[in-house]
């Protein structure tokens, strides 16, 4: 299991609504078909997922059709210009429960963190550990 993390290129806009309903979707596309999907955030800027490629599939493959289409589809819907997503994203391979739990609890927290008046957030899976 892998513990990825992507953010918007420099200069980019924060994601609206639409656009994090956009990157969740795709995230949630392929799962149990590409990839096990244990969590994930999309954040105004950037994004954490939880994730097992599947047999053929590599994690690199995985995290590119993911940036490649949400940006296609951000470029034409909001006409946002330029590289949506940084190139580069981080990947730390899980190596135990422990640490499984630790991630999980930081991803299923994060929006809290970053905004703690806030009461729901729809972009987060699992909405608790």
């Amino acid at each position: 299991m892998y513990f990825v993390t992507w953010q918007l290129a420099r200069g980019q806009q924060e994601l609206d609504g639409s656009e994090r309903d956009l990157v969740a979707g795709a995230i949630r596309k392929f799962d149990g078909h590409r990839y096990e999907l244990a969590a994930y955030v999309v954040m105004d800027d950037h994004v954490h997922a939880l994730i097992t490629p599947l047999a053929n599939y590599e994690l690199e493959s995985i995290l590119h059709s993911w940036k490649s289409f949400t940006a296609h589809q951000m470029q034409r819907g909001k006409r946002r210009f330029g590289r949506a997503w940084q190139d580069e994203y981080f990947d730390r391979i899980i190596r135990d429960d422990k640490e499984l739990v630790q991630k999980c609890d930081y991803i299923i927290a994060n929006p809290w963190k970053r905004w703690p008046e806030m009461e729901s957030y729809p972009w987060v899976w699992p909405l608790e550990r």
